[in-house]
């Protein structure tokens, strides 16, 4: 597919926090039982430029780089069956850049994927609503590829802001904003605080051991996943009655309880960093995504003896605001 008029594109579709109900949003869970989860984008995003060349093949740049002359040789795989579902064929170069490292918990190859799909739309004129969005990234990465992941990530993605999700038996999804007050909502960015744990890690492991446990109907993971929707509709009530003490506790009790579903979602350096924390004031935590490493979030009573604590510990804070613009097109010439 030739494009004829050297459009230069470029797409900016924000990482996420998960705020409860994590874990819902699998398939081999949400057909069962249907999901909800609450979900908050923030101002790290990942970048997708797409540019038309005058030379056939592709020039693809993220953490490699790969010059091929057909689609069907483009090792990343998002990138690879992205471009073969919309038919284009070649004079394409594509570049992404990311403000915080990849497999780190906060969504990247779910933002990945919306914001080249929202670039490659922009490419071919053609507009895209963020439900359609999300439907289709979701589709490549769970139907094509085959990949252990629910649609958490490309739905708050696409959508932005501070989201709650149901997803019905079907694989329906119903996007509602949370109905926080302003002061409220000030106060969740305040005291909400994420610590980069310095581990980066691929998500499909856990998922994949936690997948197949669901689909096989395993009593306890089936139980654990539904104590976690629980939590998540619990977290909804405490945020939106500005009850955010609440909202850190079930975020603690949420953790206890994440950790119960994978040997490998934390290990004792994590372990000993999380009783610190709760030694220094925060009221619950958790590590964002499906474990192992990444960022550790805290809501926290006194958020500058947290800081003090983590700091001694060597943790990175990242400070970070909600975005609430979802996947948008910054450039399209």
């Amino acid at each position: 597919m030739a494009f004829g008029h050297n459009a230069m594109i470029i797409t900016r579709t924000p990482l996420r926090i998960s705020l409860g109900g994590g874990g819902t949003d699998l398939r081999s869970y949400y057909e069962k039982r249907g999901g909800f989860f609450i979900s908050a984008a923030i101002n790290y995003s990942i970048y997708i430029a797409v540019h038309e060349t005058f030379e056939d093949g592709f020039i693809v740049k993220y953490s490699k780089m790969e010059k091929v002359q057909r689609v069907s040789e483009i090792q990343n795989d998002i990138i690879r069956e992205t471009l073969k579902l919309h038919g284009i064929t070649g004079h394409v170069e594509i570049n992404s850049i990311a403000n915080l490292p990849s497999g780190t918990g906060l969504g990247s190859s779910g933002t990945f994927g919306v914001g080249l799909l929202k670039a490659v739309y922009a490419l071919k004129r053609e507009h895209i609503s963020p439900y359609q969005l999300a439907e289709e990234a979701t589709k490549i990465q769970v139907d094509i590829l085959k990949r252990p992941v629910g649609k958490q990530d490309q739905y708050i993605a696409a959508f932005g802001g501070v989201t709650c999700f149901d997803i019905d038996k079907k694989g329906n999804v119903t996007a509602t904003p949370l109905r926080v007050d302003k002061r409220a909502l000030h106060m969740l960015e305040d005291n909400l605080l994420l610590f980069f744990t310095g581990y980066s890690r691929s998500a499909d492991s856990i998922l994949k051991e936690q997948h197949d446990r669901s689909k096989s109907s395993d009593a306890q993971m089936l139980g654990n996943l539904d104590f976690m929707k629980k939590l998540g509709l619990e977290s909804k009530d405490a945020l939106e009655s500005g009850d955010l003490a609440r909202f850190g506790e079930l975020m603690n009790t949420h953790w206890e309880h994440k950790k119960e579903r994978s040997g490998s979602m934390s290990n004792p350096l994590i372990d000993k960093w999380y009783a610190k924390a709760r030694k220094a004031g925060a009221i619950g935590g958790k590590l964002i995504g499906a474990g192992g490493g990444g960022f550790l979030m805290f809501y926290a009573k006194d958020s500058a003896k947290l800081r003090r604590a983590m700091a001694a510990e060597g943790l990175e804070e990242v400070r970070f605001t909600f975005d609430f613009e979802g996947s948008k097109t910054v450039v399209n010439e």
